[in-house]
């Protein structure tokens, strides 16, 4: 009897172990190097950690170093928001936008597709690792645009600020989404600290004020949030202009995924080759006229929705749509940092990064090409931005990106 019991309590307490591991633990079975980190930091770090990562029902390793667990669809980050408690899922848009939807015809995946898909009622979540929380300045801004930087995320801001800008604009008005479709390319960042960016902003409110409401998805290569050089899917979003809302991906609340077969923040490919095949990616943002959630599309596949209720401004519309590369360099001044291709939009197709079919949604939910668009390019010699209209699913364009720092461009 009592070997019995001694046999029990040892089961036990493996049990208790092996839990403890996994919960301490993708935090602490995926630790990088902590030489030189504080006992005080380690912790914070494995406290946020063990918030972050959701218990998965399973986890595929990715070829490119990345570990996707698959979580249960009602235990998502989403749910952490206090907005969201009570929040009902809505499984499909209640509509579709009216119009072409016009997906590209070289299609792009994700890197982790290779070793599997995640089960159904799951998503896919990209495990945070301690090594990459560890590269922020702190916890608390892992993944977030940080207070020193915020006046460089304003697209009207200097070029003194540090971040360059290849945009098409809008003009303003009331806008309910936006469709485009754009070329995939890996562009050399010079410093791990810099980043380079493709995407869409949807935006309304005012930066002034600091009730700047905005949706941000496209793909970006930033070797300090991810620790490679991979072009990666992402999000943003935020309510405030930043200072306290929002964050890349899904490692805060807000975003509601309901699609179990892509990754926030996972590897996309293939690449664009200069002058060989382009490969695309199809972005669809709309609001739903019924829930008033704004949807995204990703290749013609739903990925789920940002709820209308973790908004201000954008509870109602955007006020204008923005489109186009931005680089960050680490410091101040000019970087070799590329953006896009790397080469200017005069090299022209095959050569140049482009973004196509650009389309909006009106109040009607029909889309329509986009129209009136002004250009925003401070420093032309560096990064540069041209568009245009045909009449061939091309529609209205534009060429964007450029090398960085060159002999026009000190």
């Amino acid at each position: 009897m009592a070997a019995t019991t001694r046999r029990a309590c040892l089961v036990a307490l493996v049990v208790v172990a092996l839990a403890f591991l996994f919960f301490e633990g993708p935090a602490m079975a995926e630790s990088g190097t902590t030489a030189g980190v504080s006992a005080q930091r380690l912790r914070e770090v494995r406290s946020y950690l063990r918030r972050v990562n959701k218990a998965p029902v399973t986890s595929i390793q990715s070829p490119d170093g990345d570990i996707i667990d698959c979580v249960p669809i009602s235990k998502q980050p989403a749910f952490d928001h206090p907005l969201l408690k009570n929040h009902t899922i809505q499984m499909q848009p209640s509509y579709y936008p009216y119009g072409d939807s016009n997906i590209a015809p070289h299609p792009i995946t994700q890197t982790w597709h290779q070793n599997g898909k995640c089960p159904e009622n799951t998503i896919p979540i990209r495990r945070i690792k301690e090594e990459d929380v560890l590269r922020a300045n702190s916890v608390n801004w892992y993944g977030k645009k940080t207070p020193e930087d915020l006046h460089k995320f304003h697209l009207e801001a200097s070029a003194n600020s540090g971040h360059q800008y290849a945009v098409a604009s809008s003009p303003s008005g009331s806008f309910y989404g936006t469709q485009i479709s754009m070329n995939l390319w890996k562009p050399m960042t010079e410093s791990t600290n810099d980043f380079s960016l493709t995407q869409l902003w949807i935006v309304a409110g005012s930066y002034s004020n600091n009730d700047l409401n905005t949706i941000e998805t496209g793909w970006q290569v930033y070797p300090y949030l991810y620790g490679d050089a991979n072009p990666r899917l992402f999000i943003y979003w935020t309510r405030d202009a930043y200072r306290t809302t929002g964050c890349y991906n899904l490692g805060c609340s807000g975003f509601v995924q309901t699609n179990n077969q892509i990754a926030m923040g996972g590897t996309l490919a293939p690449q664009s080759t200069y002058g060989g095949t382009q490969y695309e990616i199809t972005f669809l943002v709309w609001k739903d006229p019924n829930t008033h959630n704004w949807w995204m599309q990703l290749g013609g596949t739903n990925v789920g929705y940002w709820p209308s209720s973790i908004f201000t401004h954008l509870a109602n519309s955007a006020s204008y749509i923005q489109w186009g590369g931005e680089v960050a360099p680490s410091e101040n001044g000019q970087t070799s940092t590329q953006m896009g291709s790397g080469h200017f939009p005069s090299e022209g197709f095959g050569k140049a990064s482009y973004i196509r079919n650009i389309q909006t949604v009106d109040s009607s939910n029909t889309l329509s090409s986009a129209n009136g668009l002004s250009l925003i390019n401070p420093t032309p010699n560096c990064y540069n931005v041209q568009t245009g209209t045909s009449s061939s699913n091309w529609r209205t364009y534009m060429f964007y990106g450029g090398p960085g720092r060159n002999s026009n461009c000190p």
